[in-house]
């Protein structure tokens, strides 16, 4: 079977047999993960994604697991921007990239970064009051997680200076300063539809305009590599123009993590979590977690508790799922939040009625047990929750080297053929 690199939504439910509203479903639940067109930002699909899904649902031999562990041929430098506590940056360094400076504006989060990688160059401050143009030509990738925010459009067409105000401009502005040879961004999956999706339209046409490609937006599900988290994050990839290497994202493990997995010995760590500080409940909402059962929420409750404990929320729609929730040992947790003891957001402790401590919190963001966090216990659950899953970091990381791997070989083939033509 002949098939394209990406198919379209309609091109691939003609294919599999499915309803278009089924794939939809499929991509929500990481049954069939779509990426989004660049521009349009309409989803497609694929090829190799459906083929695999293909061999599945009629049974043939499907590999059961994949690696995307690489080798890094040679030494590749990263800046990073809006670094945070290092969730992404100590990815990147697992998987062999060496970070040459990270940026970032909180101060207990440079205080974290500075305590376990003393010889990292962490650049404190607003990003506005920094010139990059030093690294320029000797960064391989710059990476960052800037903030979304809407732009003005005082054009048909979002430009630079369109921009400026917004932390996204300050990303393609060191972009543009430094000419790394790709660009790595990343954002909640609301990105998608924030402003219609207007914004991230607006993202894609300042790259194009700085002289960078952006390949086809996908947003990666954590459980997928190796994060015990129903956490996602949406990547976009820039790659400079005069370059025809292509990136490929990192490819989805089948097997899905669990708390436990975090929180025990096992196949994530060799050891049970440390005991750690953490937050406590105040003594009437115990009171009801107490009630609540492992995997269960405010529905588990008696009627007249839920209308007390959920208030006007009681009587509005939606299923509000993560009120007065308490996480099971046998599946993954679901996404951390700054603040680990929120109402609208609880993360409760399988077997006691308390939120994950520090470590805990840390454990399912796959940060190292070694990796200590600076400042009030409740600055160390802002820097975890901001976090990029340690483990999603290697992945991604791996994915770049693989693309700077295949971008230097076909360098050096072209350089040594020149060689060879002039000494003929």
């Amino acid at each position: 079977m002949v098939m394209k690199e990406y198919l379209s939504l309609a091109e691939t439910a003609e294919l599999i047999g499915k309803s278009k509203e089924t794939l939809r479903r499929w991509d929500n639940e990481g049954i069939l993960n779509a990426v989004r067109e660049p521009v349009s930002n309409y989803r497609v699909y694929r090829r190799k994604d459906i083929e695999k899904l293909l061999g599945k649902l009629f049974d043939e031999v499907v590999e059961e697991e994949v690696s995307n562990y690489v080798e890094p041929e040679k030494d590749y430098n990263v800046l990073e921007l809006f670094a945070g506590a290092g969730g992404l940056a100590v990815g990147m360094e697992k998987a062999g990239l060496k970070c040459v400076a990270l940026n970032e504006i909180d101060k207990w989060a440079c205080q974290t970064l500075r305590k376990n990688r003393p010889n990292w160059n962490v650049l404190e401050g607003d990003i506005k009051n920094f010139d990059f143009s030093e690294y320029k030509n000797s960064v391989d990738v710059v990476t960052g997680g800037f903030p979304c925010q809407a732009f003005s459009y005082a054009g048909k067409k979002l430009g630079l200076n369109d921009a400026r105000g917004t932390l996204f401009y300050e990303f393609a502005r060191v972009v543009k300063e430094v000419n790394p040879l790709i660009c790595i961004g990343e954002n909640v999956r609301g990105l998608l539809s924030h402003e219609k999706g207007k914004t991230l339209e607006g993202m894609i046409s300042i790259l194009d305009e700085i002289g960078y490609k952006v390949v086809p937006v996908q947003v990666l599900k954590a459980i997928h590599y190796k994060v015990p988290q129903k956490r996602e994050r949406l990547i976009l990839v820039g790659i400079r123009k005069d370059i025809d290497t292509v990136y490929k994202y990192p490819e989805p493990y089948n097997k899905i993590y669990n708390l436990s997995d975090a929180l025990k010995k096992g196949d994530l760590f060799d050891t049970n979590v440390p005991k750690s500080e953490g937050s406590k409940y105040p003594k009437h909402k115990k009171e009801v977690l107490d009630l609540v059962p492992p995997k269960g929420y405010w529905r588990d409750l008696p009627i007249n508790i839920q209308k007390e404990y959920m208030g006007k929320s009681f009587y509005l729609g939606g299923g509000k799922t993560g009120m007065a929730r308490r996480i099971g040992w046998d599946e993954p947790s679901l996404t951390l939040t700054c603040s680990p003891a929120q109402k609208q957001t609880e993360r409760c402790h399988p077997d006691e009625t308390r939120p994950f401590t520090v470590r805990e919190y840390a454990r399912i963001q796959t940060f190292p047990d070694e990796w200590q966090f600076m400042g009030s216990i409740s600055q160390q659950y802002k820097q975890i929750g901001n976090a990029v899953p340690c483990n999603l970091g290697k992945e991604i990381g791996y994915s770049i080297i693989n693309f700077l791997n295949e971008y230097y070989l076909k360098s050096n083939k072209s350089e040594a053929s020149i060689s060879l033509a002039k000494a003929l």
